[in-house]
């Protein structure tokens, strides 16, 4: 799947996990196309990994379609745009909660809706969604980015129960802290000692490993699965921890 000949498309590429993503599978020989919103961070990305670059916010209306006629028959798309928004609900602007939820979830949605038929036709393809611990946990402070990401999980699932059987493989990839500018755009730091934050790297080379393997779905690091599925049994224990240790 992964290799000379897969065209992978890598959104939120200019940066973080989606630079490093990119780097991987431009090293495997894939013919990889790199967007994101930073013109300048992403044609440093191209240089340097040998990807092709496409600018476009994915908030904006149209903006996937114009990614997808810049690459072509996709194999693999990496799901991993993201913003993220930190502060109490009712502190909330309306802007911002409708970004989050255009970037991190409806843009997802609108790609993947473009790019399955061509590889059910095709008999292959693998769609990855790069999620968070928080649409797991659902965090307090972050109300509306959590649930993009849990509607992202929900998403996948439903996606990959329509085409089992059909040659397209979906997985999702959880990350906890990952040290990347994603917290200083959100405009509030990371500033806990534990747990500390796993480089992209980590969160890249998990997610090659989930398409190779066919995996449905990966944290990073493992043991996040712990807290995640304790949250489905005893979802009023989960949140008694969360605010003793938060």
């Amino acid at each position: 799947m992964i290799g000379a000949g897969t065209t992978a498309v890598v959104t939120g590429g200019s940066s973080g996990i989606g630079a490093a993503t990119a780097s991987v599978l431009a090293r495997r020989g894939c013919d990889v196309l790199v967007t994101g919103r930073d013109p300048a961070a992403l044609e440093a990305v191209a240089r340097r990994t040998g990807a092709r670059a496409c600018a476009a916010d994915l908030a904006g209306s149209g903006a996937a379609a114009r990614v997808l006629a810049s690459a072509g028959d996709v194999d693999l798309l990496v799901c991993n745009a993201g913003v993220g928004w930190a502060g109490r609900l009712e502190d909330m602007p309306e802007t911002d909660a409708e970004t989050l939820v255009r970037v991190n979830l409806l843009a997802q949605i609108l790609l993947v809706r473009a790019v399955l038929p061509g590889m059910v036709e095709r008999g292959r393809g693998h769609l990855v969604f790069v999620s968070s611990i928080a649409g797991s946990m659902s965090v307090a402070g972050e109300a509306v980015y959590s649930a993009t990401k849990a509607g992202l999980d929900a998403f996948a699932a439903s996606v990959r129960g329509e085409v089992a059987g059909r040659g397209v493989g979906v997985s999702v990839v959880v990350p906890g802290v990952v040290d990347t500018p994603f917290f200083a755009r959100r405009g509030t730091p990371y500033t806990r000692r534990s747990p500390r934050p796993v480089p992209p790297e980590r969160v890249a080379a998990a997610l090659v490993a989930a398409v190779e393997r066919n995996r449905a779905e990966v944290f990073v690091p493992r043991w996040l699965r712990l807290p995640a599925r304790l949250r489905g049994v005893a979802p009023a224990l989960t949140d008694a921890l969360q605010r003793r240790f938060a």
